[in-house]
């Protein structure tokens, strides 16, 4: 991955789960791979859950979500052959999100994201997207996203 992610060209800035700005975030990194994006993102003892062995489900929400809205976000720019984080900046939110927890997920191993868009419709994009440690996925979401009109 020899490419910025996008977090670093400029999709998001504030964001806790992928905004460089926000200095007690999550700072995410997702990358191209084909269509799809991935990143690999490492767990820190206070995101636990329920023990201090697993990873908070509020957690995993969140890295989903945000790593699904931050390829929105990036083949929305791809679409329109422009670089990320030009003006007009793209901005996509979050309409719905649905999360399974598949088993628990481990808070001393790298946990890897891969997400693919499934279907645009106008505003309305809709992205699937795993979360997997040591092989074996942990969760599954589906999160719908919302272009929106933002004076940034």
């Amino acid at each position: 991955m020899n490419e910025k992610a996008f977090q670093d060209l400029g999709s998001v800035f504030y964001c806790h789960g992928c905004g460089d700005d926000n200095e007690k975030g999550l700072k995410i990194k997702s990358h191209w791979d084909g269509d799809e994006a991935v990143c690999t993102w490492r767990p820190q003892p206070h995101h636990c859950g329920g023990s201090r062995d697993t990873v908070n489900g509020g957690i995993i929400a969140c890295l989903i979500d945000c790593h699904s809205l931050n390829l929105a976000i990036a083949q929305a720019y791809r679409s329109e052959r422009r670089p990320i984080g030009s003006a007009p900046r793209i901005s996509i939110v979050t309409g719905n999100m649905n999360i399974s927890y598949l088993q628990p997920t481990p808070i001393d191993k790298p946990l890897h994201l891969r997400a693919r868009i499934t279907r645009w419709e106008g505003r309305k994009v809709w992205v699937q997207c795993t979360l997997s440690a040591d092989g074996q996925i942990c969760a599954k979401g589906e999160v719908l996203g919302i272009r929106v009109q933002r004076g940034e």
